[in-house]
């Protein structure tokens, strides 16, 4: 459940923040903003719903989850292709989100 969690996240997150950038830099309607600050709520909301006894724990853990999404994002939403350099540090990321979520935790 935790993995559609972020990715629910991570895709409300990069929609909320890609309605900003619309709206700034492509120079779309300020309406852009309602969905977008919408999405935005949607994305904190979903954050906490993941099974975390630390909400730093779990945001740092999301990290590695919003960066993929970021680039399949950029693939699919923006047409610019990821290079071998973008999916290989989406990979460390997903290495480092995994020792995080799944790390065995001492006393």
């Amino acid at each position: 459940m935790t993995a559609l969690i972020y990715t629910g996240a991570a895709l409300a997150e990069i929609a909320g923040c890609f309605a900003f950038w619309a709206w700034l830099r492509m120079g779309k309607s300020p309406l852009w903003l309602a969905p977008g600050v919408v999405s935005l709520i949607l994305f904190a909301w979903l954050l906490t719903r993941v099974e975390s006894d630390a909400a730093g724990r779990a945001f740092a853990a999301y990290g590695g989850i919003y960066i993929c999404a970021s680039l399949l994002w950029l693939w699919g939403v923006e047409g610019v292709r990821p290079d071998r350099w973008d999916v290989g540090g989406a990979a460390l990321c997903l290495i480092g989100t995994c020792v995080i979520l799944l790390g065995p935790r001492g006393a």
